[in-house]
């Protein structure tokens, strides 16, 4: 009768635990909406199972493709930079099902064109292929856009932070009034920045976590400006002549791209001038050469 009562429990207390209205959330779920940068979305937890499972191996295998087409940089990292609310699985897993979704679609096709055997092959091989590339393409230019947009909004900021630190502000003060008053880029990461020395991580530490995910050589000077907050007696000043140093190589990178446009606009230019003048030459050549040949 014990052993009756233990099973009926048992099975009462695992079918209960199916249904969403019984069930308790995990204590990462619940914790997940207070993280900083990360929403509250989340898996279905009734495909938790598949997703512990399938996650890892897709997120291997997404790694070892995207490294084979030449991508190096850690998933997690680029997601990080971007502030995307994704970790790296829930992203290989919709990278993956997006191939999916292209090799059925590839099989529907051939199915119903009915091409040649190699044709066949190459289309149903490369779709799902195509696809995958094309996710790890959108996610690799939302990373360089963001690095772009940070070297180009850091000389502004710099000299605001310069200008707060000169004026009697703290360096934990002033990173809080930028992450507040700012809505680019470099806000964004600041906020992360003051949650994170809220969290009881150094200033130190937290700006350089920032500078190793943001991965631009501007932040990682202005960080390394910023470290000798309890050792420079005008940082300040630092911070500005910093910033006027990003701006003069943002100038120079500039003039290049100018330069380089102005020489690809002489291309057609040229050619169209010497394609017409190659022909005048070619018909009194011709004129000569059937003189002196006598035909």
């Amino acid at each position: 009768m014990m052993l009756v009562a233990v099973l009926l429990w048992a099975g009462t207390a695992l079918l209960l635990g199916s249904v969403p209205w019984f069930r308790r959330r995990p204590l990462a779920a619940r914790l997940r909406p207070y993280l900083d940068g990360i929403s509250g979305s989340e898996v279905d937890e009734g495909s938790a199972g598949v997703v512990r499972v399938l996650g890892p191996l897709l997120r291997d295998a997404g790694t070892s493709v995207a490294r084979v087409a030449g991508v190096e940089e850690d998933l997690a990292r680029r997601l990080e930079r971007i502030h995307s609310p994704l970790d790296p699985v829930t992203f290989r897993l919709r990278q993956g099902a997006w191939a999916l979704g292209a090799l059925a679609g590839a099989i529907v096709v051939t199915v119903a064109l009915a091409p040649p055997p190699a044709l066949t092959v190459l289309c149903v091989s490369g779709a799902p292929l195509l696809a995958f590339l094309l996710v790890e393409g959108a996610l690799a230019r939302r990373s360089e856009h963001w690095q772009r947009s940070l070297q180009l909004e850091l000389p502004v900021v710099s000299e605001q932070l310069g200008m707060m630190l000169s004026s009697g502000y703290s360096m934990g003060g002033a990173l809080v009034r930028l992450a507040d008053r700012s809505t680019g880029c470099v806000a964004r990461d600041l906020k992360r920045v003051v949650a994170r020395i809220g969290h009881g991580v150094d200033e130190v530490t937290a700006l350089g976590e920032w500078a190793d995910t943001a991965d631009v050589m501007a932040v990682h000077r202005l960080v390394g400006v910023l470290a000798l907050d309890r050792e420079a007696g005008d940082l300040g000043h630092l911070i500005t002549n910093e910033a006027r140093a990003v701006r003069a190589e943002l100038h120079r990178e500039l003039v290049e791209r100018i330069e380089k446009r102005s020489q690809q606009v002489w291309v057609p230019v040229t050619v169209a001038t010497l394609v017409p003048g190659l022909l005048f030459l070619a018909v009194p050549f011709a004129d000569a050469l059937r003189l002196f040949t006598g035909t």
